[in-house]
Parts: structure tokens; sequence; C-alpha cells
């Protein structure tokens, strides 16, 4: 893993260098729209709405909509005025029951890892948290804004999960359901029996993302019954110039390495030309002393013709 920010958890006058790892990573299977005839992926060309032309990344600019359908242009200035912080301190300002926290508020998980020099200090933290049942609420600065978040032992690591504000979870106003009705009696009883006899305990390993399992192997099946499709190399921005010969090579050396058949022998466009030129250069000796012969044949009967006469 890559540590993809470093600073120190502080509470009263105790500091303690870490530094924050992703917990979580997203596996859905990744799809590209391409076309149906060849594979060509599809491009987007981003466009105004207002004039119909093409725009450049440096003219773009971040707009905010308002309630009324108007649009508001921010630029650069207009962010460095608003408040923002690159502390690299995650402050504690209370630690509270582990059971008052909402799940329903966290987003994000990291991991903290300790530097050396600061286990101690990190084992002590962490042991006082799940002694005393309890979690730390901090701030924290991730991208330059201030947020909210939890620590939390997990495994013997502290974790830090990210809070959203209060503004951002909903309230459920579901009128049917907050009537006042209840189940009855009978219906109470045959629940908690079913319930009894679905009960259990949680084991992640019973469970698996069976539709990301079954699209890798329809994939795999496709590709060893050899239906892969190249796709013409497009160009990137930059202009670079693309091998197409080569990139088509490649992808078909890659097609026959997946059906288990045995690659072809590598040979470059450079030999290839340098072969052929060799080849060119060899014959043209011959074919110039042939010429030469030739000629030497009908200058001499041309003489012999003019003798006789």
């Amino acid at each position: 893993m890559r540590a993809i920010w470093k600073g120190a958890v502080s509470f009263g006058l105790v500091n303690v260098p870490v530094r924050l790892y992703s917990a979580t990573e997203n596996h859905d299977v990744q799809f590209r729209q391409v076309h149906r005839e060849d594979g060509g992926r599809i491009r987007y060309k981003r466009m105004c709405s207002i004039d119909g032309e093409e725009v450049s990344y440096d003219d773009i600019a971040k707009g905010y909509e308002t309630e009324d359908g108007d649009m508001v242009v921010l630029t650069d200035d207009d962010f460095a005025d608003l408040p923002s912080r690159t502390s690299k301190e995650i402050g504690v300002t209370k630690f509270v029951p582990a059971d008052q926290i909402d799940p329903m508020w966290l987003d994000k998980s990291y991991f903290l890892e300790p530097d050396k020099s600061a286990t101690k200090p990190y084992v002590l933290l962490r042991d006082a948290l799940e002694s005393e049942k309890r979690v730390a609420i901090v701030t924290v600065s991730i991208r330059t804004r201030m947020t909210m978040a939890v620590l939390r032992v997990r495994d013997g690591v502290i974790v830090m999960q990210t809070m959203l504000w209060p503004d951002e979870v909903r309230a459920a106003e579901f009128a049917h359901v907050q009537e006042e009705t209840h189940a009855s009696k009978q219906e109470m009883d045959m629940a908690r029996m079913l319930i009894d006899q679905l009960a259990g305990d949680y084991d992640p390993g019973e469970y698996e993302d069976d539709y990301a399992l079954a699209v890798k192997e329809l994939v795999r099946a496709k590709v060893e019954g050899g239906e892969v499709r190249v796709a013409a190399v497009e160009e990137e921005e930059s202009g670079e110039v693309v091998d197409l010969l080569a990139a088509l090579s490649r992808s078909v050396e890659k097609a026959k390495a997946a059906r288990g058949e045995a690659p072809a022998p590598a040979k470059s466009a450079t030999a290839s030309k340098t072969a052929t030129t060799t080849s060119a250069a060899k014959k043209a000796p011959a074919q110039k002393a042939a010429a030469k012969k030739s000629a030497t044949k009908r200058t001499a009967a041309k003489k012999a013709e003019k003798k006789a006469s």
C-alpha cells in the first residue's frame, strides 16, 4: 500500500506521527463504451452548450448553478479566498461512547500507521480507546478541506473514518410507516421463529461478488475462444506517433498466448527493412552485369553485319 497522507494525531500534549492508508478498494467490474461493429472506444468531446464549440481544458472553469438555473463562474482567485487548511494534524476534540456514532454518518475508512519512534504512544491511544469503549472525534484536513472523522480500533490497528456533515444525512419521512401500526402477537411469534431459524454469526468469507466473478469468467472464455477484437490504436493528445503495425502485432501475439499458442519469433521492422535492402543490394550488381553482357553481344552482332555487307 502507498501512504496518501502523513501527519500526526494530537491529543492533549501527545503527538503521534502517523501515515494514512486507504483501508478499502473498489473491485466493481469496469466496462468501456465501444462501437458494436469493431470494438472501437467511444470518445466524447467537451462542447459548449451555447456556441457549440469544442472547449480545451485550459478554458474550463468551475460553475455553480443557482436554484433559478443561473450559472455563476468561479475562478482560481475566488477559491483562493475560501477557508481551507493544509494542516498535517489529526486533532482530537472529544472522546465519546462508541455506540453514540450512527454508522450512517461514517464515510471513507483509512488505516493509521505510526512512525517507528511513535509506536508506544500509538499503542497507548489504541489500548485506551479499547478499554474505555470509546471513539475519538477528530478534525482532519484532507485535500485542503477540513472534515470531521472518528478514530476507532479494528484488529489492533487504529482506523480513521471520515464523517458526513449533519446536513448531508437525509431524514426518512414516510408517513405510512410512521403511523401507529404494529404487528399482532401471532405475527410477532412467526417473525421470531423465522429469525431463530436464520440466526447465526456473520462470516465475511461466506459472501462473494458472484456478478464480478461471472463477468470475469465470461471474458476469459471469450479470450480463449478467440473472440477478441483488436481496435485501431488512436493517437494520444500529445501528438506522439503510434506504430500501428507493432501495436497490432503485439495484440495478435497476446491473443495467441491467451489461447495457449506458441508466440511467433520476434522480428523488428528495422531488421525486416535491413534484410530487404540487403537483398536488393545483392540483386543490383547481378542485374547490371547481365545488362552489360547483353549490350556487348548486341554491339558485336552489329559489327559483324557491317563487315558482311
